[in-house]
């Protein structure tokens, strides 16, 4: 097994973080998924850096948007991107074929536009309402969202055969990626407990468990199963739902 490829191939996939080239054989590409959740390790690590870093500095605007900002600037917007391209799919009230075609669209419509507004000042408004000390247990959520989209990718249907998500799907050593997955969910949670508490872990697995049955659900009904794009969108908005559920303990515990 050559997993430094696969962990360079899931680097070089899903973040914009410099890495060597190196080809994506059969063999990387099993075990690629694996590494999908360590982005979001590398993701916490900057929001709690830069949270801190402005927060000791006295800079309060920028200790509160750019943390914000981090996980866009690391992905590179490739997970905006499927929640965008779903918005607009989602919004057209079209059947499942032709909303299939909207996520192949390149063209931004005016529901995505609309729809990035709403989800960034969301995302403002639920970070900025975080107290300093739910902070580490917020950085532990990038693990969370990442495995549980991974999940996805080898255990749901596929909504076709070919694209971003088939293609990792079909190349992973699926009850290997699985369980990996299943892994990191659990050291995510572990880690939310032990730097939030337990209110923290559980609200953030109540959160997570009904957003992933959510996702489900609405993907086998609205498209037939999932793509490379509903599988970003269930990660923004479980991010989403997370600063939020975390905002809300910060404030009772």
């Amino acid at each position: 097994m050559d997993l430094l490829g696969s962990f360079v191939i899931a680097f070089s996939m899903y973040s914009r973080i410099p890495m060597p080239q190196v080809e994506w054989t059969k063999e990387r590409m099993k075990y690629a998924m694996c590494f999908f959740p360590l982005v979001g390790a590398v993701t916490g690590l900057l929001v709690a850096f830069a949270y801190t870093v402005f927060n000791q500095r006295g800079f309060p605007y920028f200790q509160r948007i750019f943390p914000v900002l981090i996980p866009v600037l690391v992905t590179g917007g490739i997970h905006m991107d499927g929640l965008l391209d779903v918005i607009d799919a989602k919004s057209s009230q079209k059947s499942r074929e032709e909303k299939l075609e909207i996520l192949k669209d390149p063209h931004t419509g005016a529901f995505a536009i609309i729809g990035w507004g709403v989800y960034v000042l969301l995302y403002l408004a639920a970070f900025g309402e975080m107290k300093p000390g739910i902070i580490p247990a917020y950085s532990m959520t990038f693990v969370l969202t990442r495995a549980l989209s991974g999940l996805s990718v080898v255990t749901f249907p596929m909504a076709k055969p070919g694209g971003l998500a088939a293609m990792f799907s079909n190349a992973a050593e699926k009850r290997v990626v699985a369980a990996a997955m299943a892994g990191y969910v659990i050291l995510a949670e572990a880690g939310i407990w032990y730097l939030g508490g337990f209110f923290a872990a559980a609200v953030s697995f109540v959160v997570s468990l009904v957003i992933y049955v959510y996702y489900y659900t609405m993907a086998k009904r609205e498209f037939g199963g999932i793509t490379g794009d509903l599988a970003g969108y269930f990660l923004q908005i479980c991010e989403l739902g997370l600063a939020t559920g975390l905002a809300v303990v910060s404030h009772l515990i």
